[in-house]
């Protein structure tokens, strides 16, 4: 498979940053003489601060983007130079992103459109066979992607969008310590068809 470095399910960025635009230019309309902090913005965008900071680095940039109304191209998959933070960096900034207001209005349009749900399904699949071709690249021990989309995927989604609950940094770190530590055993395809026979890598709407 060629390499992808996609974060998002296809149109999840377009949507975050438009957010964040809206709430930087109605913030600036209530308040023109009162300056405003990536907290208000996150707040009036539905957003965790740290996307903010992942996609722009700071307030000064941020608001030179949207007076040029600029945006970014999305962030590329995480190499800190092992998998285990690969593998950690990535999925944080996959949860902050679908469990974030525009990401998660995302998800839920595309649960009943299995074309869609598809496709969104292949931005996370491409961007964990990334990481573990990296991995073992390095010569480091890596499941295979499915692996990944049933250990780490399928409970964050499972949490966020049908239990609407948060995901804690420590749930996050446990889910990554458990593939990690059994890599070597994980190596295998289940008895299920490969996720990655079935997902589409369209190009972003």
């Amino acid at each position: 498979m060629a390499e992808r470095v996609l974060i998002r399910p296809g149109g999840r960025s377009e949507r975050i940053q438009k957010a964040v635009h809206a709430a930087v230019n109605a913030l600036k309309a209530e308040n023109p003489d009162k300056e405003i902090t990536i907290a208000q913005i996150a707040g009036r965008a539905n957003l965790p601060p740290s996307t903010i900071y992942r996609r722009w680095g700071n307030l000064t940039d941020l608001l030179a983007a949207v007076a040029e109304q600029r945006f970014l191209a999305d962030p590329t998959v995480p190499d800190t130079g092992a998998f285990k933070s690969d593998l950690s960096t990535w999925l944080e900034q996959f949860i902050d992103d679908i469990s974030s207001g525009p990401g998660l209005v995302l998800l839920e349009e595309r649960v009943a459109n299995v074309v869609l749900a598809r496709q969104t399904a292949g931005y996370a699949y491409a961007n964990l066979d990334v990481l573990c071709r990296r991995a073992i690249a390095r010569g480091e021990p890596a499941p295979t992607p499915d692996w990944l989309m049933n250990l780490l995927v399928a409970p964050v989604i499972y949490r966020i969008l049908f239990i609407r609950q948060t995901i804690s940094k420590p749930f996050q770190e446990k889910l990554v310590e458990l593939v990690t530590s059994h890599a070597s055993e994980l190596t295998e395809n289940q008895t299920q068809p490969s996720i990655g026979e079935l997902v589409e890598f369209p190009s972003d709407p």
